[in-house]
Protein backbone atom coordinates (compact mmCIF):
# COMPACT_ATOMS: atom_id res chain seq x y z
CA UNK A 1 0.00 0.00 0.00
CA UNK A 2 2.91 2.31 0.65
CA UNK A 3 4.03 1.89 -2.95
CA UNK A 4 0.65 2.68 -4.46
CA UNK A 5 -0.56 -0.88 -4.98
CA UNK A 6 -3.94 -1.45 -6.60
CA UNK A 7 -6.34 -4.35 -6.77
CA UNK A 8 -7.54 -5.46 -10.20
CA UNK A 9 -11.29 -5.56 -10.76
CA UNK A 10 -11.08 -9.33 -11.15
CA UNK A 11 -9.29 -9.77 -7.83
CA UNK A 12 -11.63 -7.29 -6.12
CA UNK A 13 -14.52 -9.47 -7.27
CA UNK A 14 -12.83 -12.57 -5.91
CA UNK A 15 -12.26 -10.82 -2.59
CA UNK A 16 -15.92 -9.77 -2.40
CA UNK A 17 -17.07 -13.32 -3.13
CA UNK A 18 -14.78 -14.65 -0.41
CA UNK A 19 -16.17 -12.14 2.07
CA UNK A 20 -19.75 -13.03 1.20
CA UNK A 21 -18.99 -16.67 1.96
CA UNK A 22 -18.25 -15.67 5.55
CA UNK A 23 -15.75 -17.03 8.02
CA UNK A 24 -17.79 -19.59 9.95
CA UNK A 25 -16.86 -22.60 7.81
CA UNK A 26 -13.27 -21.41 7.61
CA UNK A 27 -12.93 -21.18 11.40
CA UNK A 28 -14.70 -24.50 11.90
CA UNK A 29 -12.25 -26.27 9.57
CA UNK A 30 -9.31 -24.50 11.22
CA UNK A 31 -10.58 -25.48 14.67
CA UNK A 32 -10.58 -29.13 13.68
CA UNK A 33 -6.91 -28.89 12.74
CA UNK A 34 -5.52 -27.21 15.85
CA UNK A 35 -3.89 -24.03 17.04
CA UNK A 36 -1.29 -23.74 14.27
CA UNK A 37 -4.00 -23.73 11.62
CA UNK A 38 -6.15 -21.23 13.54
CA UNK A 39 -3.14 -18.93 13.74
CA UNK A 40 -2.55 -19.28 10.00
CA UNK A 41 -6.20 -18.50 9.23
CA UNK A 42 -6.03 -15.40 11.43
CA UNK A 43 -3.03 -14.19 9.44
CA UNK A 44 -4.81 -14.83 6.15
CA UNK A 45 -7.84 -12.86 7.31
CA UNK A 46 -5.56 -9.97 8.28
CA UNK A 47 -4.11 -10.03 4.77
CA UNK A 48 -7.66 -10.08 3.40
CA UNK A 49 -8.46 -6.93 5.39
CA UNK A 50 -5.39 -5.17 4.01
CA UNK A 51 -6.23 -6.16 0.44
CA UNK A 52 -9.70 -4.71 0.93
CA UNK A 53 -8.12 -1.32 1.63
CA UNK A 54 -6.35 -1.16 -1.72
CA UNK A 55 -7.91 1.02 -4.41
CA UNK A 56 -9.41 -0.82 -7.37
CA UNK A 57 -7.51 -0.36 -10.61
CA UNK A 58 -9.62 1.28 -13.29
Amino acid sequence: MERGGKLSRHHAGMLETRRQEGNRALWRAAGERGEATRSYVAKLLTIEEELGRLPIDA
